[in-house]
Order: structure tokens, then sequence, then C-alpha cells
């Protein structure tokens, strides 16, 4: 990869990047307080649990189609895939969720005028912007490569993760950094995952996961909000 695609895709998985990711959880706080993940090893069990049978199977692959459609400039394919994500989020939490950080994304792409007009046009002309949508027009338009851009798409989603373990388990700053060194081939197997389902291979079955989001909603003391 050159410096410079490098460099944007150091910007665009930041921790620092003004899109909120730091505010949810995924679900991940509902599992913490009842108890399902409550040290170093239960929190790597649903890390890699969710990117493997959640995140690597809809949403990444996903992701990857958006690259390729933005790439095209296609808008028929944009539109479907953007759709598509929308009607998949099954919880209150979960789409409220994708559509801020995709907003705030999409905002910032806009405000730092990032991409041709063209690409521009496609994002604005989608009713709704979830983040999936907003990061692969980004992507797109500062000229990521599309395997790097997934993989860097993973790991913000990973750390994220992590992070959360980090204040509310509560983990250690060492045992989060030796959690995301132990998650770098789950990465690399998640993204391999990712290119190769076929669109009727997508699934965001996920029964549990959707009930500790509804438990989420209610819960009564509680740091993130999804």
């Amino acid at each position: 990869m050159q410096a410079q695609a490098l460099l944007h895709l150091l910007q665009l998985t930041s921790p620092s990047l003004p899109i909120g990711a730091y505010s949810y959880s995924q679900g991940l706080e509902a599992a913490i307080e009842n108890g399902a993940v409550k040290n170093e090893a239960s929190a790597r069990t649903w890390i890699v649990d969710s990117l493997h049978e959640v995140v690597a199977r809809f949403e990444a692959p996903i992701f990857w189609r958006l690259l390729q459609a933005f790439a095209a400039r296609d808008a028929q394919e944009v539109s479907l895939w953007n759709e598509r994500f929308i009607a998949a989020r099954d919880t209150a939490e979960f789409r409220a969720e994708t559509i801020q950080m995709g907003y705030s994304l999409s905002k910032l792409a806009v405000d730092l005028q990032i991409g041709d007009d063209m690409l521009r046009g496609l994002m604005q002309s989608q009713t709704e912007v979830p983040l999936p949508t907003a990061l692969a027009y980004a992507a797109v338009a500062l000229n990521v490569p599309h395997d790097a851009a997934l993989l860097g798409m993973l790991f913000a989603w990973v750390e994220n993760q992590v992070l959360v373990c980090v204040k509310s388990v509560p983990l250690g700053q060492v045992a989060g950094q030796r959690l995301l060194l132990s998650l770098q081939p789950e990465l690399e197997a998640a993204a391999r995952t990712a290119q190769e389902l076929g669109d009727d291979d997508l699934s965001n079955w996920s029964p549990g996961l959707s009930l500790l989001s509804m438990q989420h909603e209610v819960q009564y003391s509680r740091l993130y909000r999804s």
C-alpha cells in the first residue's frame, strides 16, 4: 500500500475520528451486566464469536460490496446494500447506532470535501446513511485498497469491543493489548470470510445478541448507548 493510502486508512480507523464509536458497546455492556463476560477469557470468547458469527457474516460482507459499488459508481448497488443493511438492524439501539455514526462520518467527509462529485452524489442520494456506507464511501474516495479498508473496519470494531472490556469488565490495559494481539489471526480469517461469502450466504441471525440489545434499552445503569 502506498504511504498516502495507509495514512488515510489510519485516519479512518482512528479512535479519534469524531463519529462517536466510543459511546457504543453493541450489546457487550448487557453481556457484562448479566455475567456472560466477566474476565479476559470470556471477553475473548465473546469478541471472537461476535466477529465470526455476526460481523464477518453480514456487516463486513456488505461493507465489501459497498466498496465495490462505490468504486464502480454503481448507484443501484449502493442503494441496494445500503437499504438491506438498515433493514437488518433489528433493535432500536442497533439502528440508531449505525445511523448516527454513518451520519457523522458522511457529514465529516462532505465537510472535508473528500471524493469527486459523483461519489458525493451517490452518498447524498441515500435517505439514511449507515456506518458501512459512509465508511465505504470515504475509503473509496481516499483511494484506500479494498482489502486494507476491510481489515481496518474489522480492526476498528474489535478495538472498540476491547476498550469496552478494559473499561467495564474491567480488564487492565496490558490485558487489553494482549487480547488485541491474540485476535490478529481471527481478523484475517474474518476478512477472508467477508470476501468469499455469496449474497445468499449472508446472515445476521443472532437472536441472543438481539435479546441482549433489547435488554440494554431498559438496563437501569449503563455507560454506553447500545
